[in-house]
């Protein structure tokens, strides 16, 4: 899944989501910017780009060459200086050691990789990236979430230039869902709606899986919360949040 078409029109159909609730959670943790910033699954750049604008020297990474030209084409229109890199985050041991500050995998981005050992992966990465220290921040979808709220849903958005149709469904892994996305987007040149579709995979774990995980490659300080509260509810969830740091 590398959002092919999505991407073009992605800020638009994402205008609501609450991206400075990401930056007032990364603010409450981070105090100086005299810091390098990785932001893994950048998309776009809102993250990436207002973290730039605040002083962060920031690199964004993402597997989606056409999110990275719209992300790339942004900041040169605000003026920010992000260096982006296209690549999986499964293979972040490719860099070199030891020269970010700070990670973030924010907005959901982890549950992208369906594989365990994926995710194994990544957070070695990180590991491997961060300087002693560094903090590490991301969020995932709970368990409730995908079993109560996308589970066998349909969400259906229309509008006189893209209208789409989005279908949820069992993935093959445990607490997977495939979502199923057709898109209809108005050409002015024919005055007719062109249709495209996509299918994007996520999963997650537990939260005692994520924190095991975390203790075994080596971080400390793990603070987990949900749905940008400062502790973790008792009741149902829908986004988990974890910040570390590497021993």
């Amino acid at each position: 899944m590398t959002y092919q078409h999505f991407a073009s029109f992605y800020d638009r159909l994402m205008n609501n989501v609450p991206y400075h609730l990401w930056l007032e959670y990364f603010d409450r943790r981070i105090h100086s910017t005299n810091q390098k910033v990785l932001d893994l699954g950048c998309g776009t750049g809102a993250i990436a780009i207002p973290l730039a604008q605040k002083g962060f020297q920031v690199t964004g990474l993402d597997l989606s060459e056409e999110m990275l030209t719209i992300a790339d084409e942004k900041a040169r229109k605000e003026q920010v200086d992000i260096h982006f890199l296209q690549q999986s985050m499964t293979d972040l041991s490719l860099l070199p050691a030891h020269i970010f500050d700070t990670i973030i995998c924010f907005c959901d981005s982890l549950n992208y990789l369906t594989d365990e050992q994926d995710v194994i992966k990544t957070v070695k990465g990180v590991h491997h990236l961060l300087k002693p220290g560094g903090a590490f921040m991301f969020d995932v979808h709970s368990i409730e979430k995908i079993e109560k709220i996308f589970l066998d849903q349909t969400f259906v958005s229309t509008d006189d230039d893209i209208s789409f149709i989005w279908n949820c469904f069992e993935g093959d892994e445990p607490y997977s869902i495939d979502h199923e996305l057709s898109f209809f987007v108005y050409q002015k040149e024919t005055g007719l709606y062109e249709r495209f579709d996509e299918v994007h995979s996520q999963r997650t774990f537990s939260v005692d899986y994520y924190k095991q995980l975390l203790e075994q490659l080596g971080f400390i300080n793990i603070e987990i919360s949900s749905d940008f509260q400062e502790q973790l509810s008792t009741g149902e969830k829908e986004r988990i949040f974890f910040s570390c740091i590497k021993k």
